[in-house]
C-alpha cells in the first residue's frame, strides 16, 4: 500500500506541476500559438500510446506468469521490441517530414516535429523500464526519476520563456549565441525533449547488467495479449483528445481555428481540477476493489456502493467550489483567454461522468469481462466524433464541450444499465441523486443570489459549501471534526 501511494502521489504531483505551466504559456503566447501546442500534444498523446502498444500492462502480466520463469527475458524482449519500433518511427518521421509537418499544423517549423518525434521515441522506450522499477518494488527511484523529469521540463520552460527574453533585453550577449526569440512555442517542445533524454541517461542502470535476448515465441504471445489493451486504451484516449484534433477541420471559421482551439485548450485546463481528483481516486480505488473482491464477504458490495457515493459527493463539492470562485481561479490563465470560460462547467460535469463511469467499470474488471470496456469506449468515441461533426460547425468549441458531456454521460449510463444485470451492486442511486439535487439548488443560490459586493458573495458561497458538507455529515452520520463538536 505504501508503494502504491508513492507511485500515485508522484504521478499526481507531476500532473499538477505540469498543469502549473499553463499560466506561463497563456501569458507568453497568443491564443493561436497555444492552439498549436494544444493540437500537437493531443496528437502526441495518441501516437505515444500507439508506440507503447500496451506493453506496460503486458510486462506485468508476463513477468509474473508461471510459464516464463525468467522475468529478465520478458523485460529484454519488451525492450528490444520497443527499441525497434521507436527507431522505425523516427525513420518514418524523417522520410515523411514535410507532410507530417503540414498535418501537425506546424508549417514552416519542421524542427517542432523532429523534436517531438525524438521525445516520443524516448518516452515510449522508457515506459517498460519504469514498469520494471515497479516490478522490482523500487518506488523511490521511480518517483525520483519522474519528478526529476518534470523538474527539468519546468526549469527549462522558465529558462527559455522567462529568463532568456529578459537577458536578451539587459545582456543580449549572454544568450544570443543560442537563443532565438522567433522559435516561440518550439521551446516548450524542446524543454520536453531534453527532459526525456536526461531521463534516458538516468535510467541506464536499469538498461544494463543482463543479456539482451529476443524470444520470438514470447514476443508473439506478448503481442497477442497487448494489442487488445492498445485498442481499449486508444478508444478511451481518443474520447479525451479527438475533439481537439478534429477542431481545425470542423471550426466554423477556419482562419480562427487555432485561436479558438487555444482558448478552448486553456479553459479546459481549469476543469482539469476535477480530472486530477479522479486520477488520485483511481490510484487508491483499483487496489481497494481488488482487495475487497479477494477478501469476499457480504460487506464488499456495501464498500463499493459507499465508495461511489462519496466519490459523487466530492465531485459535487469540487464543481461548486471551482464555479463559486471562478472569478478568482480564472486568473490562472491570461485574460486574453477568458472568452472560453463558459466551457468550464460543461467540461467539469463531463469529467464527473467519466469518473462515475470509471467507478462503474469495476463490474467488468472483477468478472474478467473487459471486452465491455472496449464496447463502452467505442460507443463514447462514436458519439464524440458524431457530435463534434454536427455541433462544432454551429457552436465552435462549445460543441466540443457538449460532445464530451454527452459521450461520457452515455458511457456512464450504458455501463450502469449493463452492469445492473451482469454484476449487480446495490448503489444508492436515490441518495446520490438527492445530493445532486441539493447541490444544484445550492449552486443556483450561490451563482444567482448575488450582492453588489464580491467579497460578500465569496463569503456567502463559503457558507453554502460548508452547509453542503454539513448536510452530508448529518445524513451519513459521519463524526464531525473535533473543533466543530459541541463541548
Amino acid at each position: 500500500m505504501k508503494d502504491t501511494a508513492i507511485y500515485g502521489v508522484s504521478s499526481i504531483v507531476g500532473r499538477f506541476l505540469n498543469w502549473c505551466l499553463v499560466p506561463l504559456y497563456t501569458m507568453t503566447f497568443a491564443a493561436a500559438e497555444y492552439g498549436v501546442v494544444t493540437y500537437v500534444y493531443s496528437i502526441v498523446a495518441i501516437v505515444l500510446l500507439i508506440l507503447i502498444y500496451g506493453l506496460e500492462t503486458t510486462f506485468f502480466r508476463f513477468a509474473n506468469h508461471e510459464r516464463w520463469k525468467n522475468p529478465l527475458e520478458v523485460y529484454s524482449t519488451c525492450l528490444v521490441s520497443l527499441a525497434t519500433t521507436s527507431t522505425l518511427f523516427l525513420v518514418l518521421v524523417a522520410l515523411f517530414l514535410n507532410p507530417i509537418t503540414e498535418a501537425m499544423q506546424c508549417a514552416g517549423h519542421q524542427s517542432y516535429v523532429i523534436i517531438m518525434a525524438v521525445c516520443m521515441a524516448f518516452d515510449a522506450f522508457l515506459s517498460v523500464p519504469f514498469c520494471y522499477l515497479r516490478y522490482k518494488k523500487r518506488p523511490y527511484r521511480f518517483a525520483t526519476l519522474r519528478l526529476v523529469n518534470i523538474g527539468i521540463n519546468i526549469g527549462l520552460n522558465l529558462f527559455f520563456l522567462l529568463l532568456c527574453p529578459w537577458l536578451m533585453k539587459v545582456a543580449p550577449g549572454t544568450v544570443s549565441w543560442f537563443y532565438r526569440p522567433d522559435f516561440g512555442i518550439g521551446y516548450i517542445f524542446l524543454s520536453n525533449m531534453i527532459a526525456s533524454v536526461v531521463n534516458f541517461f538516468m535510467m541506464i542502470p536499469e538498461l544494463r547488467g543482463f543479456p539482451y535476448v529476443f524470444n520470438q515465441r514470447l514476443w508473439r504471445q506478448i503481442m497477442s495479449y497487448s494489442l487488445p489493451i492498445l485498442v481499449l486504451g486508444l478508444a478511451g484516449l481518443m474520447n479525451q483528445t479527438i475533439d481537439k484534433i478534429l477542431y481545425p477541420s470542423l471550426a466554423p471559421d477556419p482562419a480562427e481555428a487555432m485561436h479558438d482551439l487555444g482558448i478552448y485548450g486553456a479553459c479546459y485546463k481549469i476543469a482539469v481540477v476535477m480530472l486530477m481528483f479522479i486520477q488520485a481516486f483511481r490510484f487508491a480505488y483499483e487496489p481497494f476493489i481488488f482487495a475487497q473482491n479477494k477478501e469476499g464477504g457480504a460487506g464488499k458490495s456495501r464498500a463499493y456502493s459507499d465508495a461511489m457515493k462519496y466519490f459523487v459527493i466530492f465531485c459535487l463539492l469540487i464543481f461548486m467550489g471551482v464555479m463559486f470562485y471562478l472569478d478568482i481561479i480564472k486568473y490562472f490563465i491570461s485574460p486574453r483567454y477568458f472568452a472560453g470560460l463558459k466551457v468550464v462547467p460543461v467540461v467539469m460535469i463531463a469529467e464527473m461522468f467519466f469518473g462515475i463511469f470509471f467507478n462503474l467499470s469495476l463490474w467488468y474488471k472483477l468478472t474478467d469481462k473487459t471486452i465491455w470496456g472496449v464496447w463502452f469506449s467505442l460507443l463514447g468515441l462514436a458519439i464524440t466524433i458524431g457530435l463534434n461533426a454536427v455541433l462544432v460547425p454551429r457552436m465552435g468549441y462549445m460543441g466540443c464541450a457538449w460532445a464530451s458531456f454527452t459521450s461520457y454521460g452515455s458511457m456512464m449510463v450504458a455501463s450502469y444499465l449493463v452492469g445492473k444485470y451482469k454484476h449487480p451492486i446495490g448503489y444508492e442511486i436515490g441518495r446520490m441523486l438527492s445530493y445532486v439535487a441539493i447541490a444544484a439548488v445550492l449552486y443556483l443560490a450561490g451563482m444567482y443570489l448575488l450582492t453588489p459586493w464580491a467579497i460578500v458573495n465569496y463569503i456567502v458561497r463559503f457558507f453554502i459549501l460548508s452547509g453542503f458538507a454539513l448536510i452530508v455529515f448529518k445524513r451519513e452520520a459521519l463524526p464531525l471534526p473535533r473543533k466543530f463538536r459541541k463541548s
